[in-house]
């Protein structure tokens, strides 16, 4: 990917100061995914480059809850394969369901997820995926933080592949 897109994602996403992370990891940097997210073209140039990491016969993009879900949405439509939207945990009332969208069953996904710091919810999403009966082929992020999530998720069974590593967006930055 193009150190031009890194720039702008480090940019208007990256904050300074001190952060909880959903891992329980403090950091003084973190990347508000809502701030790439929400902004139209930059929102689809990211999903245009997960669309090209997508392994052959995938039949759905499934985006974690939240961040995921824009993602999936705009790859879907740059892809046209269909998109599945994942809860963290499945409603309790109405059709009950963990995913909406498509069924899950046989389906081999490419799951989609923001920012992966430790992979926790991404492994624990993705088991609830393959209870269902999902095959996961791929988990594609945006961001790898670079604090373990890769190796956890490989020794789960979950290839992971980021667009941009944070040490690729802080070097673009520099370089900007």
């Amino acid at each position: 990917m193009s150190d031009s897109l890194a720039r702008r994602i480090y940019e208007i996403s990256h904050l300074t100061g001190e952060f909880t992370l959903r891992s329980g990891a403090l950091s003084n940097e973190y990347f508000d995914k809502y701030r790439f997210e929400s902004d139209p073209g930059l929102l689809r140039e990211i999903a245009a480059g997960m669309v090209e990491m997508l392994p052959d016969g995938i039949d759905a993009l499934a985006g974690l809850e939240l961040g995921g879900v824009p993602l999936a949405t705009v790859a879907s439509q740059i892809s046209g394969i269909p998109a599945l939207f994942v809860r963290k945990q499945a409603k309790t009332y109405g059709t009950c369901r963990l995913a909406e969208g498509g069924e899950l069953a046989g389906a081999r996904l490419a799951v989609f997820e923001d920012v992966v710091t430790s992979g926790g919810q991404v492994i624990e999403s993705c088991a609830q995926l393959r209870a269902l009966g999902a095959e996961i082929a791929v988990v594609l992020c945006v961001i790898d933080r670079q604090a373990g999530g890769p190796e956890r998720m490989e020794a789960d069974g979950l290839p992971l592949r980021a667009l941009f590593t944070m040490s690729q967006l802080n070097a673009a930055a520099v370089t900007g």
